[in-house]
């Protein structure tokens, strides 16, 4: 198990770093605004995977040699970067099944698959993650102490923070999409929605 002393400060140090405005805490805001809080959720379970994926990665040392490989990895961003920019670009034309629908037209839901998969993508395309995650978790890691039981906790509070801030921003999202729709603006939600998107993919690409 982990001390207490460390998850003293462990706990305030991921908080601090998760409710920073990202990658995922912008998609986050942009889905609780176009698919509202419920639906972001399965974007949130893919994000939460790929988040726990990258914390044991970055354990067992597997992080180290993928960002050692920067032409794998620059193929991997682009691949995520496209992904996310058109949907992106389709919101911003009002189209899309992502996209606020007009008053009188019927909302076109996204697959819960679908929503999984981009915010699985966007958290292991993150090299700003997965340098995180190793500069982070091994001092809170002790070789005097199995380290399975070590990982479990950690990993679990990564992920119940993230989780958490993930909910914050979708909440964000959705309070602005009300604010908006009481002034009829829905093409501007679509296209604030959109900008946003289509942001986070450029950011994967050139972050």
């Amino acid at each position: 198990m982990v001390s207490s002393s460390l998850l003293a400060l462990f706990v305030p140090t991921f908080f601090f770093v998760s409710a920073t405005p990202g990658m995922c805490m912008t998609l986050a805001m942009t889905l609780g605004m176009t698919v509202g809080v419920r639906r972001a959720l399965w974007m949130m379970l893919g994000e939460l995977l790929g988040v726990g994926l990258i914390a044991v990665l970055a354990v067992i040392g597997v992080a180290a040699v993928m960002l050692n490989y920067p032409a794998a990895f620059t193929v991997f961003k682009w691949v995520g970067g496209v992904y996310l920019f058109y949907p992106g670009f389709q919101m911003w034309l009002s189209k899309g099944k992502m996209a606020i629908p007009h008053e009188g037209q019927q909302p076109r839901e996204s697959a819960p698959k679908e929503l999984m998969v981009q915010g699985f993508v966007t958290a292991v395309a993150n090299p700003k993650g997965w340098a995180f995650c190793i500069s982070l978790l091994p001092p809170f890691i002790s070789a005097d102490l199995p380290v399975a039981p070590q990982l479990i906790v950690l990993v679990s509070i990564i992920l119940i923070i993230e989780f958490i801030c993930l909910n914050i921003y979708a909440a964000g999202g959705r309070t602005l999409r009300h604010f908006l729709q009481k002034s009829g603006n829905v093409r501007v939600m679509n296209r604030i929605a959109g900008s946003l998107m289509m942001g986070v993919g450029i950011w994967l690409v050139f972050g």
